[in-house]
């Protein structure tokens, strides 16, 4: 049985044991019956802890944790269900020094932890297009020149230079879509739109050349910031995802004060999954990475 929680208070009473937490993961992860992470035979059975089972074809024995992202983890899952509950209904996220003196472990663990979560978070790649009013920008993340050592300064400002770029493309009270993307040459914007919009749709950008072309697949608007111009005809702006960028760059700056480029798509896909989400329950949206946590991510190749 699935169980609810609207609080973290909520959260603890409903899972005050380990037991409690393997059942509710079990419940999530082999609603459509179980299977063996290691050949996916659905020939599997239970022993009597409740926690161990044994697969009846390749005869290997695993946890429900084999094959997620808590395999090998060695803390309980009660304070990974802590975690997730923080991370996904704090607006802005958690800083891991924050998270590890909420959990009482340290800092390394806490950061590895946040990782392997954003790893869950991340958007899949099977997605139907999007489809009807569009916006797209891109957003520089990175500090400013001014205040970088003089051996780490790019020189000059335009273009963001020395920052790392983000695309966004959300459509209009539906998904956000959003990554780091290498750079922002009309070839790379305009690839990344055609591969997640359908042909067809209205497209609201600014007044940036690299989105130029586009007339050709979509009603392609745009509005001149640079000129001061925001919006036109009420319905030709792309104020919605620039708010999106207000809350990741407070996300940045307010919690994590500074992400390394190697890592941004990582924070970019935590925000837009609480941002996809921010209309459900507390209860849906956690169970919702529950949902996602298919898929090992190791320390090694975290940091490789």
């Amino acid at each position: 049985m699935i169980k609810n929680f609207d609080s973290l208070f909520d959260l603890m009473d409903a899972f005050p044991d380990e037991q409690s937490c393997v059942d509710h993961l079990r419940a999530i992860r082999w609603k459509d019956g179980a299977y063996c992470p290691h050949c996916g035979s659905a020939k599997v059975y239970s022993f009597s802890d409740g926690k161990t089972f044994k697969c009846g074809d390749c005869r290997d024995r695993f946890s429900i944790k084999v094959g997620t992202i808590f395999e090998d983890t060695k803390l309980p899952l009660r304070k990974w269900f802590m975690a997730i509950w923080l991370i996904t209904n704090h607006p802005k996220g958690i800083a891991s020094t924050t998270l590890a003196k909420d959990l009482k472990i340290t800092q390394k663990s806490a950061w590895f932890v946040l990782h392997r979560l954003r790893h869950a978070a991340a958007t899949p790649s099977f997605r139907e297009p999007l489809k009807g009013t569009i916006e797209s920008d891109t957003t520089f993340i990175g500090g400013k020149e001014k205040n970088k050592h003089a051996s780490d300064r790019k020189g000059g400002t335009q273009g963001g230079a020395g920052k790392a770029v983000v695309l966004g493309i959300l459509e209009r009270d539906g998904e956000l879509r959003a990554g780091h993307v290498a750079n922002t040459k009309a070839r790379t914007l305009q690839d990344a739109v055609r591969s997640n919009v359908a042909a067809g749709s209205a497209i609201m950008t600014d007044e940036d050349r690299a989105f130029q072309g586009l007339s050709g697949d979509y009603y392609h608007h745009t509005v001149n910031h640079s000129a001061g111009e925001y919006v036109r005809h009420q319905t030709i702006h792309t104020n919605s995802i620039e708010s999106v960028w207000a809350l990741l760059k407070r996300q940045i700056i307010g919690i994590h004060h500074w992400v390394s480029p190697k890592h941004l798509d990582r924070y970019v896909q935590e925000m837009t999954f609480r941002f996809n989400r921010r209309e459900e329950t507390v209860t849906n949206r956690m169970n919702g990475l529950f949902g996602r946590v298919e898929g090992r991510l190791t320390y090694k190749a975290l940091i490789a």
